[in-house]
Protein backbone atom coordinates (compact mmCIF):
# COMPACT_ATOMS: atom_id res chain seq x y z
CA UNK A 1 0.00 0.00 0.00
CA UNK A 2 1.23 3.36 -0.39
CA UNK A 3 0.14 6.71 1.34
CA UNK A 4 -3.02 7.63 -0.79
CA UNK A 5 -4.21 4.30 0.44
CA UNK A 6 -4.87 5.73 3.69
CA UNK A 7 -5.87 9.38 3.06
CA UNK A 8 -9.02 10.37 4.54
CA UNK A 9 -11.22 12.65 2.63
CA UNK A 10 -13.02 15.75 4.91
CA UNK A 11 -16.56 16.15 3.93
CA UNK A 12 -17.48 18.63 6.56
CA UNK A 13 -15.99 20.31 9.25
CA UNK A 14 -17.73 21.99 12.21
CA UNK A 15 -16.07 23.87 15.23
CA UNK A 16 -17.17 22.65 18.27
CA UNK A 17 -15.61 24.82 20.67
CA UNK A 18 -13.39 28.38 20.28
CA UNK A 19 -10.95 28.97 23.15
CA UNK A 20 -8.59 31.37 23.90
CA UNK A 21 -5.71 28.55 23.31
CA UNK A 22 -7.58 26.01 21.64
CA UNK A 23 -10.52 25.24 18.86
CA UNK A 24 -12.22 21.89 18.58
CA UNK A 25 -13.78 20.61 15.50
CA UNK A 26 -15.58 17.58 14.58
CA UNK A 27 -15.15 16.92 11.01
CA UNK A 28 -16.85 14.14 8.96
CA UNK A 29 -14.51 12.10 6.63
CA UNK A 30 -14.60 9.40 4.20
CA UNK A 31 -12.36 6.52 4.91
CA UNK A 32 -9.99 5.12 1.89
CA UNK A 33 -12.93 2.19 1.88
CA UNK A 34 -15.84 4.45 1.05
CA UNK A 35 -17.57 4.45 4.26
CA UNK A 36 -17.98 7.23 6.50
CA UNK A 37 -16.70 8.55 10.00
CA UNK A 38 -16.04 11.33 12.72
CA UNK A 39 -12.94 12.68 13.48
CA UNK A 40 -12.54 15.42 16.56
CA UNK A 41 -10.05 17.73 16.51
CA UNK A 42 -8.12 19.92 18.57
CA UNK A 43 -6.29 22.65 16.87
CA UNK A 44 -3.47 24.26 18.65
CA UNK A 45 -1.40 27.03 17.58
CA UNK A 46 1.74 25.12 18.15
CA UNK A 47 4.97 25.37 20.67
CA UNK A 48 8.45 25.43 21.29
CA UNK A 49 10.89 23.21 23.63
CA UNK A 50 14.50 24.46 24.43
CA UNK A 51 17.48 22.37 25.15
CA UNK A 52 19.28 25.19 26.89
CA UNK A 53 22.90 24.08 28.26
CA UNK A 54 24.64 25.69 30.53
CA UNK A 55 28.54 26.35 30.37
CA UNK A 56 28.81 23.87 32.57
CA UNK A 57 26.91 20.29 30.50
CA UNK A 58 24.06 21.16 33.07
CA UNK A 59 20.50 21.55 31.54
CA UNK A 60 17.74 24.28 32.12
CA UNK A 61 14.52 22.75 33.44
CA UNK A 62 11.62 24.03 35.05
CA UNK A 63 9.23 22.94 37.85
CA UNK A 64 5.56 24.24 37.63
CA UNK A 65 2.28 23.16 37.95
CA UNK A 66 -0.01 21.77 35.07
CA UNK A 67 -3.91 22.63 35.54
CA UNK A 68 -5.05 19.69 33.81
CA UNK A 69 -3.53 17.30 35.52
CA UNK A 70 -3.14 18.84 39.12
CA UNK A 71 0.28 18.10 40.02
CA UNK A 72 3.58 20.17 39.26
CA UNK A 73 5.28 18.95 36.43
CA UNK A 74 9.49 19.33 35.94
CA UNK A 75 10.14 19.92 32.31
CA UNK A 76 12.59 22.03 29.84
CA UNK A 77 11.65 25.77 29.20
CA UNK A 78 8.85 26.15 26.45
CA UNK A 79 5.89 28.01 25.36
CA UNK A 80 3.28 28.12 22.53
CA UNK A 81 3.83 30.21 19.28
CA UNK A 82 2.17 33.94 18.94
CA UNK A 83 0.26 34.34 16.05
CA UNK A 84 2.65 35.52 13.69
CA UNK A 85 5.89 34.57 15.31
CA UNK A 86 8.72 32.97 13.90
CA UNK A 87 9.42 29.62 16.12
CA UNK A 88 13.07 31.18 17.10
CA UNK A 89 11.61 34.11 18.25
CA UNK A 90 9.14 31.84 20.33
CA UNK A 91 12.35 30.14 21.49
CA UNK A 92 14.23 33.57 21.98
CA UNK A 93 11.15 35.21 24.01
CA UNK A 94 10.09 31.95 26.11
CA UNK A 95 13.79 30.95 27.31
CA UNK A 96 14.22 34.82 28.63
CA UNK A 97 11.20 35.06 29.94
CA UNK A 98 11.21 31.66 32.08
CA UNK A 99 14.45 30.97 33.03
CA UNK A 100 16.36 35.03 32.79
CA UNK A 101 18.67 33.61 30.23
CA UNK A 102 19.48 34.66 26.56
CA UNK A 103 22.08 32.83 24.35
CA UNK A 104 24.36 33.51 21.91
CA UNK A 105 23.98 30.12 19.41
CA UNK A 106 20.60 28.43 18.49
CA UNK A 107 19.76 25.62 16.32
CA UNK A 108 16.37 24.21 15.45
CA UNK A 109 16.59 20.52 15.86
CA UNK A 110 13.53 19.03 14.73
CA UNK A 111 9.72 19.00 15.20
CA UNK A 112 7.54 16.26 17.74
CA UNK A 113 3.67 15.86 17.54
CA UNK A 114 2.74 15.16 20.95
CA UNK A 115 -1.19 14.08 20.56
CA UNK A 116 -1.31 12.81 16.49
CA UNK A 117 -4.65 10.90 17.32
CA UNK A 118 -7.05 14.30 18.18
CA UNK A 119 -4.28 16.97 17.73
CA UNK A 120 -2.31 19.12 15.15
CA UNK A 121 0.07 20.84 17.80
CA UNK A 122 3.68 20.48 17.01
CA UNK A 123 6.29 21.53 19.07
CA UNK A 124 9.63 22.50 17.36
CA UNK A 125 12.52 21.75 19.36
CA UNK A 126 15.68 24.20 19.82
CA UNK A 127 19.42 23.75 20.96
CA UNK A 128 20.60 27.03 23.08
CA UNK A 129 23.96 27.37 24.20
CA UNK A 130 26.42 30.15 25.04
CA UNK A 131 23.97 31.21 27.79
CA UNK A 132 24.06 34.49 30.14
CA UNK A 133 21.76 35.36 32.74
CA UNK A 134 19.36 38.60 31.65
CA UNK A 135 16.78 38.17 34.46
CA UNK A 136 13.57 36.31 34.41
CA UNK A 137 10.70 38.61 32.89
CA UNK A 138 7.32 35.61 34.10
CA UNK A 139 3.73 35.76 32.54
CA UNK A 140 1.25 37.54 35.15
CA UNK A 141 0.07 33.59 35.32
CA UNK A 142 3.58 31.61 35.30
CA UNK A 143 4.61 30.35 38.63
CA UNK A 144 8.04 28.36 38.32
CA UNK A 145 11.43 27.46 39.72
CA UNK A 146 14.71 26.60 37.64
CA UNK A 147 16.96 24.10 38.22
CA UNK A 148 19.63 22.33 36.48
CA UNK A 149 20.27 19.07 35.37
CA UNK A 150 22.97 16.84 33.87
CA UNK A 151 21.41 14.37 31.11
CA UNK A 152 22.53 11.32 33.19
CA UNK A 153 20.40 12.40 36.13
CA UNK A 154 17.66 13.84 33.72
CA UNK A 155 17.47 10.57 31.88
CA UNK A 156 17.32 9.17 35.31
CA UNK A 157 14.17 11.09 36.22
CA UNK A 158 12.48 9.83 33.13
CA UNK A 159 13.13 6.20 34.27
CA UNK A 160 11.91 6.87 37.73
CA UNK A 161 9.05 8.46 36.50
CA UNK A 162 10.07 12.29 37.98
CA UNK A 163 9.87 13.36 34.34
CA UNK A 164 7.19 12.47 32.59
CA UNK A 165 6.03 15.53 30.07
CA UNK A 166 6.61 14.16 26.24
CA UNK A 167 8.21 17.33 24.62
CA UNK A 168 10.83 17.03 27.86
CA UNK A 169 11.72 13.50 26.58
CA UNK A 170 11.95 13.89 23.43
CA UNK A 171 14.22 16.88 23.70
CA UNK A 172 16.39 14.84 26.44
CA UNK A 173 16.37 12.50 23.38
CA UNK A 174 17.79 15.19 21.18
CA UNK A 175 20.30 16.42 23.76
CA UNK A 176 21.94 12.99 25.05
CA UNK A 177 22.08 12.15 21.09
CA UNK A 178 23.96 15.36 20.76
CA UNK A 179 25.93 16.13 23.25
CA UNK A 180 27.60 12.23 22.66
CA UNK A 181 28.49 13.65 19.27
CA UNK A 182 26.46 11.05 18.02
CA UNK A 183 23.65 13.43 16.49
CA UNK A 184 25.70 16.38 15.12
CA UNK A 185 23.69 19.75 15.58
CA UNK A 186 22.44 20.59 12.25
CA UNK A 187 24.47 23.58 10.07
Amino acid sequence: MDEADFIEETLSSEQVFDGRLLKVYADRVRLPDGKESTREIIRHPGAVVIVAVLDNGRLLFERQFRYPLRQVFLEMPAGKIDAGEHTLDTARRELREETGYKAKFWRHLGTMHPAIGYADERIEIFWAQGLSYVGAELDHDEILEVSELTVADALLAVRDGEITDAKTITALLWAEKTLSGEWPLPV
